[in-house]
């Protein structure tokens, strides 16, 4: 008995001291910076951005990606987009009731959007779009007086587009393009002086906006009143009910925030390919591309883990395979979806292996395993032109730079013009070109997209790319041509000269992406404002010839875009140098 009790003691002894540590942290950081940390709790993955937000500072101001007012140190803007955060986004966001900015777009966030959102009464600017939000868009977001700009586009947001968001009357941007939504687009208020381009992409809509009738018994989603309701007596018991387990709350959240902090910040991700390469792997090679028996090729695989990630995007995590003989490669590791994948993956890998290229991505081979495909490309020491341009220290001068862009559009003027059967790559943005130590340029993983005949239109239906890269015609109808390449390389070209992704925040909260923007410094004549003031040694003659090259791809009318053929043209002749030479042979290497 006087065991048991001793136990009972210390329980209440460490529960005691846990509380007094959460009550130390909670008196030392602000409200709002309790309200980031419960954010960043919710988001589960990132690119490192957060590690720097500290619960033990007395304010968030010195956050990345926050903003304070200078004099109430309150929390006025909260700009993260494209840090590959993944999570829900936290409800507490809404106890931000100063926010005046938010920019958590081009990210991995997942789940509902937080009607507590509708607290932040002060807000102007919400862009959430390029994420996989899905569920309602919340009537809540009509109770923003000041908003004037709401992109919520490119997610799987289902149901009515809430009539509540015509009381927006200082409204001057909205998007919802590229989702699930369906119903009559709400006419009552300021919703009707928007046009189709804010509502592309969502099949079941209709109504005057994008002069599309109303059919009776269309399809329609409305909130049920008695729902709402009970809704509501839910929300009161279940506060009620955390009132009478708060002490436990209190703890378990404690527990929660160390496994948290042990899954990030101390936890090495062990997990290895062995297990894809145990039993039943093949190795296939291309044109005898690699020196290795298959026994030594699947004997390095099954050393690879966690540890030698290098990378991962929208097809599948990369590793880098180091073989003895002091060569290094790249490992593409694609999981296989279904019975057939192995029959349609197996002929177009044929086709890429047999594709040869300078400014292409050498596919050296692949392993065949039971459960994925190990994809064997050449590495390139000097990373991606997105790492280059925005993660690292260093800076490409206006030669580097034309290089980049030059080696980038021979890439893909092959693919579209030289190569059999022809490929149009659809996701043609920085992550996509890799570089060589000399800062050439490779057009990467070209060989996932959808491959055509040449008897074939050209056209394919099947939706891909990266938001801020997309062709206006390919968001509306979802069909990829060579022209809406042609739109990404001058998005990319673009991107390139300013040094800044295309959903900047300093574009986004002034209603534009940099598109818009470019077009806006145009009618100003001030072109030059677009250079990222940080590249040195710009030649205006030849950068005057760039913008009308990029400007030319960004038309929004395809047919007044140029050909991947003749944008090199234009390049050899009027940017890299001044009369034509021989550099470009699309039939070379």
């Amino acid at each position: 008995m006087g065991g048991f009790s001793l136990k009972i003691r210390e329980l209440l002894f460490s529960s005691v001291l846990l509380l007094c540590i959460f009550s130390r942290v909670a008196l030392a950081l602000s409200p709002d910076g309790q309200a980031l940390v419960n954010f960043r709790i919710s988001v589960l993955g990132s690119d490192g951005v957060l590690k720097q937000w500290r619960p033990e500072d007395s304010d968030p101001c010195g956050w990345k990606g926050v903003l304070c007012d200078p004099k109430s140190k309150r929390v006025i803007s909260l700009i993260l987009p494209d840090h590959k955060l993944s999570g829900s986004i936290s409800p507490d966001i809404g106890k931000l009731d100063q926010l005046q900015f938010l920019a958590l777009h081009d990210n991995n966030f997942y789940g509902t959007i937080p009607p507590a959102l509708g607290n932040c009464t002060k807000l102007k600017s919400l862009f959430l779009q390029g994420n996989y939000l899905s569920g309602w868009i919340p009537d809540e977001l009509g109770n923003l007086p000041e908003l004037e700009n709401l992109d919520l586009s490119s997610n799987s947001l289902s149901g009515n587009i809430p009539p509540s968001l015509g009381k927006l009357n200082n409204l001057v941007s909205f998007n919802v393009s590229t989702n699930f939504l369906v119903g009559q687009i709400p006419t009552d208020g300021h919703l009707a002086n928007f046009g189709n381009d804010s509502f592309l992409g969502n099949r079941n809509l209709c109504g005057q906006q994008i002069s599309q009738d109303c059919k009776a018994g269309g399809p329609s989603f409305s909130r049920s009143p008695v729902a709402a309701q009970n809704q509501s007596k839910n929300g009161r018991l279940l506060i009620s009910a955390s009132a009478t387990v708060g002490a436990l709350l209190l703890v378990a959240l404690m527990c929660f925030w160390g496994c948290f902090l042990y899954k990030r910040l101390g936890k090495n991700d062990g997990k290895s390919l062995a297990m894809d390469v145990c039993a039943g792997a093949s190795i296939v090679m291309f044109h005898g591309d690699l020196p290795y028996s298959s026994k030594d090729i699947i004997k390095k695989l099954e050393t690879l883990n966690g540890e030698h990630i290098i990378g991962s995007g929208g097809f599948g995590t990369v590793y880098k395979l180091a073989m003895d003989d002091g060569n290094v490669f790249a490992l593409k590791r694609i999981i296989k979806m279904n019975e057939g994948f192995d029959r349609f993956f197996e002929r177009e890998l044929e086709i890429l292996g047999s594709i040869k290229h300078r400014y292409l991505v050498n596919l050296r081979g692949y392993c065949n395993s039971p459960t994925s495909k190990l994809l064997i490309y050449d590495f390139l020491s000097g990373g991606s032109l997105d790492e280059v341009l925005h993660e690292r220290s260093e800076q490409l001068d206006w030669g580097a730079r034309l290089t980049v862009i030059m080696g980038a559009a021979k890439g893909l003027a092959y693919l579209h013009h030289d190569c059999s059967p022809r490929v149009i790559h659809r996701d043609i943005k920085a992550s996509n070109i890799l570089l060589d130590g000399n800062f050439e340029a490779r057009v990467s993983d070209f060989g996932l997209a959808k491959l055509l005949g040449d008897e074939e239109s050209h056209i394919t239906t099947i939706v891909a790319g990266t938001f801020g890269y997309l062709a206006p015609e390919y968001m509306q109808s979802g069909r990829a041509t060579e022209k809406t390449d042609v739109y990404s390389f001058g998005v990319l070209v673009l991107e390139v000269i300013s040094g800044k992704r295309p959903t900047d925040a300093s574009y986004i909260e002034k209603g534009f992406n940099i598109v818009g923007w470019l077009n806006f410094l145009a009618s100003e004549n001030r072109r030059m404002e677009i250079v990222d003031p940080h590249c040195e040694r710009v030649q205006t003659e030849s950068l005057d010839a760039l913008l009308s090259v990029a400007t030319q791809c960004v038309s929004s009318s395809p047919d007044d875009r140029p050909t991947m053929h003749r944008v090199v043209q234009i390049l050899e002749s009027e940017v890299m140098t001044p009369c034509p030479s021989d550099f470009y042979d699309s039939n070379s290497d």
